[in-house]
Parts: structure tokens; C-alpha cells; sequence
């Protein structure tokens, strides 16, 4: 039995109080570099403001439900309504949010100590019995949540006092206490969730939670308007702008039309056409972050042609990725030797260790189209093009595309580039029908919380979502267990780290990069975190006016 750990009891002094603190970044051959254009926040806005005009690049949310973002729109917006458990730092580090203290009091006993005197947005407080409710919608059926996974090993969960809720578990899972920061952690009031049914977390059923500003109104196929709530708990936190207006703009040269004439004052997720319009406007500045996104390729099906490990490695060594990150992504993104970015346990207690692991894994591979031809002989003939799936209308995903078909024609192997729809998209995460015919789908992912090893574990695990080629190699699936359960943070990442070197070489996919956060902000706002961790923090409330 393990000691009694406490995993969040105080404030950490990183990330956001560090307004001008850089970050480090791989190059993708083991070297890490200081890099100037990386930052995690920007200089604080200390004035009030009235409104705060937000572009949502990738369009209207479908849902701001918790249980069910998990995508760059909802998440931008409801990062900012519904506060969780625990609260992610601008560092991908983690703090206590509505849960003060996080404590293992024992292997199998999780104690959620919760902060005394939040309330919803109605005025009612926060209760124990909110946050059990909160919690275990995620793992009933009829809600369709996203994260009920990170409940497998719980058995229970209780409100155990007055501001306490405890969750009893099969085993320790250093992972559970990590997601409390996600949506997954997210609190919403139990009667007002049940009144709206199915309709919680839409334009019609509204939403009821306790973060600094609440929903005001949402016009579909136009904006959301979110208000400041005055009543606040985190007195450290008490948001600058009156409101925020989320406006849904995809086309990229509306978008840069809108942030250039002051309509629009920022957007996360600028495209790469749009920094380049704005990199010598006087109306702001672009900012440039680290991030735990990442771009690969990979194989649609276990049946596919793609999925022969000799024509996958032949693409990867065909594509210049240099020059990839150059042409496509405007130099803002570095390459990737695995899965998962560095970025991703920055804030983690083992960093050191796992940088040491993906500082040892290979190169990334120079471009050798002699040995990619011999693999692609060694490999079954291919006696059709492969077709190759990206969503319909991204600029970034043709271009990126384009770039790959054109390096295997190289090597004679014919690429088919097919556009898919959003809602064509997103069902090939998780309808495996969806997937039968097509070869190679072109992902621009994430990890979404501190945990490389359940990141992971979806992708090379039997069962995983996103194992589509029923990769099995069982000692890598011992190994993420075994980095899951493990109680002391280096044993594990050692156990993470000796799978990294097991499944980086052999699981199906072609890993190009992981791009940098690129946030546009008008000069007469500051505040806002500029690395991708704002996609888990209330990063609006960050805002103020600079009187610019």
C-alpha cells in the first residue's frame, strides 16, 4: 500500500505567472534549444474591457457539453464556462481548481477534498453530490460522453463530506488524477443537467457551471456571446472583459480580412496564409507557442496496403519533412520521433527522464528515395493508387497532402487525395466502416492532458480507438499498464519510456510533426496563453486591455 500522496495541494509558480517564461523544444533528433519565438503566455492585460471579439477557425461548436468536447472549437469556448476539478497551466503543468487538494490516501482510494464557497452561475452552491453526478454521467451510456474511459478502474464514487468526494479504485491510476483537468473534470449542476436532458450543452438546453463567464447567448450559424460572472470564486482570476464573442469563421481569407481591420481582435489556430498577411500589421502580433499537437499518417485499415510496414517506411523516408515544415506549416512546427510531443510532460515531476528516452530514440530519417524504391519492391505490388483521406475545405491538410503525394510518386507509388466532409471526418475516429476504403488518413491530433502512456495506449493497445490496424505487440501493452499504475513518477515514465522504444519503429503510422500554437492578438488586448494548454485553462479570463 502506498503512503498517503497528496498529488495537487498548492498553487505552482510556473506557467502563467511567468508572463515572458520560454520553453524548450526538440528538434527532432534529440537536441533541445532554447527557442526565442516559443512562449507559454503573453504580457498581462491590466485594463477592463467592454468586449472581446473571438474568431473560431475551425467553426460552430456542435455541443459545449463536457462530456462531449473534444475538438479545437467546444474546447476553445468551454474551457472558459465549465471549471474542473484541476486546472492545467499555461506550461502543460497542473494546480488545484475546484477540488483544493488531490489525494491518494492509499492505492485504491482517490480523495477529492472540494473548494468550500463556489456556486454555479444561478447563485447555488457546489456540491458533492454535483461533482458525483458530473463524474459519473461520463460513464453512462446514454450521455455518449467521450472520456468514460478514464473511469475503467474506478468501482465507485461517493460524496464522502460535506466538501469531499472520494473515488475507490481497482488499483492506483496515476492517470485519473491528470484527466480531472480535461473536460473530463469539468463540474455541472446535477437538477440543471437532468432538466435539459439531451438538449444540455446546446443552444436550445444551455449549460450550468461555475467557471468565470457564463453562456449568453449562442445565434447558430453566427456567434456565442459569453458574460462575465461577477461572482466568481477565483478572486486571482476575476476576468477584464465584460464579454467574449465567439464568431464562427472558416475561410482563411475572412479570417485574415477580420483580424487585419480590427473587426476580429484574435484566434488560436491561425493558419499558416494568415500569419504570413499579419506578420507586418501594426493592429497586433502573431504568438507563437509549444504544443502537443501532432501530424501523422496513417494506415486506415489493417486490410490496406498502407499498412505493410515496408511501403510506410518507404514514405516516411521519401518525405522531406524539412522542407514539409517549411512549405506547409511556415516554419512553425519541428519534427517528430514518436507519437507523442515533448511538450506533452513538460510539467511533469519525471520531465527529465522522458526527455532523456526521446532524446535516444532514432533520427527522424533524411530523405533517401534509393532505399524507399527497394522497400516499396520488397513490399506486396501495389496494384492500385492508395487513397488517401483529408477533411474537405482545410487549406493546411490539402497542402500537406499535395506535398506527400507528390513525394511518392518518387518512388512510383500513387497517392489519391479524397476530401471528406466534417461529419465524413469524424466518423472515421469511430466507425471502423468508415475507414474500409481508404488507405491513409492524414491526422492533425493531440494529446490533450499531461499523460503520454493513455495517449498512447489508444493507438497501440488491442481496443484502443484509434488502433485501426489491430496493432498487438503484448509487452508494450504491459509496459503503458505498468507506466499507468505506477505511484512514483520515474518508475512510470521508465516504463513509458521502454515502450516508446518498442512501439515507435513498429506501430503503423508515419510521423511528420508537431506544429507550434499560432495565436493572433490585437495589440489593444493582452493576456491570453499562447501555448496550446489553453485548450484546458480558462484562457479568456487571462484578457485585459492594454489602452492601446
Amino acid at each position: 500500500m502506498a503512503a498517503k500522496k497528496t498529488v495537487l495541494t498548492v498553487f505552482t509558480s510556473v506557467g502563467l505567472l511567468a508572463a515572458t517564461a520560454c520553453t524548450s523544444s526538440s528538434n527532432g533528433n534529440g537536441e533541445t534549444a532554447e527557442s526565442d519565438r516559443l512562449t507559454t503566455t503573453t504580457a498581462p492585460g491590466t485594463a477592463q474591457v467592454d468586449r472581446v471579439t473571438w474568431a473560431l477557425p475551425y467553426g460552430e461548436p456542435t455541443t459545449l457539453d463536457p462530456a462531449k468536447v473534444g475538438d479545437y472549437s467546444p474546447q476553445t469556448v468551454g474551457a472558459n464556462l465549465c471549471d474542473t476539478l484541476t486546472r492545467m497551466n499555461a506550461d502543460f503543468s497542473e494546480r488545484p481548481g475546484l477540488a483544493e487538494k488531490v489525494t491518494w490516501s492509499n492505492d485504491s482510494t482517490l480523495v477529492l477534498d472540494l473548494r468550500p464557497g463556489v456556486t454555479f452561475w444561478d447563485g447555488s452552491p457546489m456540491t458533492p453530490e454535483d461533482v458525483v453526478f458530473s463524474l459519473e454521467r461520463q460513464r453512462d451510456p446514454k450521455t455518449q460522453a467521450l472520456y468514460g474511459n478514464y473511469l475503467t478502474a474506478v468501482t465507485s464514487i461517493k460524496a464522502t463530506g460535506p466538501h469531499q468526494v472520494t473515488l475507490r479504485t481497482k488499483e492506483f491510476d496515476q492517470t485519473l488524477p491528470k484527466a480531472l483537468s480535461t473536460s473530463f473534470g469539468a463540474v455541472s449542476k446535477k437538477a440543471y443537467t437532468e432538466q435539459a436532458g439531451a438538449a444540455y450543452g446546446t443552444a436550445r438546453g444551455g449549460l450550468m457551471c461555475t467557471g468565470p463567464f457564463k453562456l449568453g447567448s449562442w445565434k447558430s450559424g453566427g456567434s456565442i456571446t459569453l458574460e462575465r460572472n461577477d461572482s466568481y470564486w477565483d478572486a486571482d482570476l476575476k476576468p477584464k472583459a465584460r464579454r467574449i464573442e465567439f464568431r464562427f469563421i472558416t475561410n482563411n481569407n475572412s479570417l485574415t480580412g477580420a483580424l487585419l481591420s480590427g473587426e476580429v481582435d484574435g484566434t488560436y489556430e491561425l493558419p499558416p496564409s494568415s500569419a504570413t498577411a499579419l506578420a507586418r500589421t501594426d493592429k497586433g502580433a502573431v504568438h507563437l507557442g509549444p504544443s502537443t499537437q501532432n501530424v501523422l499518417l496513417i494506415p486506415g485499415n489493417a486490410a490496406s496496403p498502407a499498412a505493410d510496414r515496408k511501403v510506410l517506411d518507404a514514405l516516411s523516408l521519401v518525405i522531406d519533412r524539412e522542407a514539409l515544415i517549411k512549405n506547409v506549416f511556415g516554419g512553425d512546427a519541428t519534427t517528430l520521433k514518436s507519437l507523442v510531443p515533448p511538450f506533452t510532460w513538460h510539467g511533469d515531476k519525471a520531465a527529465a527522464r522522458y526527455d532523456a528516452a526521446y532524446a535516444a530514440l532514432p533520427d527522424t530519417p533524411k530523405p533517401d528515395a534509393a532505399k524507399a524504391r527497394k522497400l516499396v519492391a520488397q513490399a506486396d505490388p501495389l496494384t492500385r493508387p492508395l487513397v488517401a483521406a483529408i477533411p474537405a475545405g482545410d487549406q493546411r491538410s490539402l497542402q500537406a497532402m499535395t506535398f506527400i503525394q507528390a513525394a511518392a510518386e518518387k518512388i512510383d507509388v500513387d497517392i489519391k487525395i479524397k476530401q471528406l466532409q466534417p461529419t465524413e471526418m469524424s466518423s472515421l475516429f469511430y466507425d471502423p466502416s468508415a475507414r474500409e476504403s481508404l488507405d491513409l488518413i492524414l491526422t492533425f491530433g493531440y494529446v490533450g492532458m499531461p499523460d503520454p502512456a493513455s495517449y498512447v495506449a489508444e493507438s497501440v493497445t488491442p481496443g484502443g480507438i484509434f488502433n485501426w490496424t489491430n496493432y498487438d505487440n503484448p509487452e508494450v501493452t504491459r509496459l503503458l499498464e505498468q507506466a499507468r499504475t505506477a505511484s512514483d513518477p520515474d518508475a512510470s515514465a521508465t516504463a513509458y519510456a521502454k515502450a516508446q522504444a518498442l512501439f515507435t519503429p513498429t506501430t503503423p503510422a508515419v510521423f511528420l510533426a508537431t506544429t507550434h500554437e499560432r495565436m493572433f492578438m490585437n495589440k489593444r488586448v493582452s493576456g491570453a496563453p499562447a501555448s496550446f494548454a489553453y485548450m484546458s485553462m480558462p484562457w479568456a479570463a487571462h484578457l485585459g486591455g492594454t489602452d492601446k
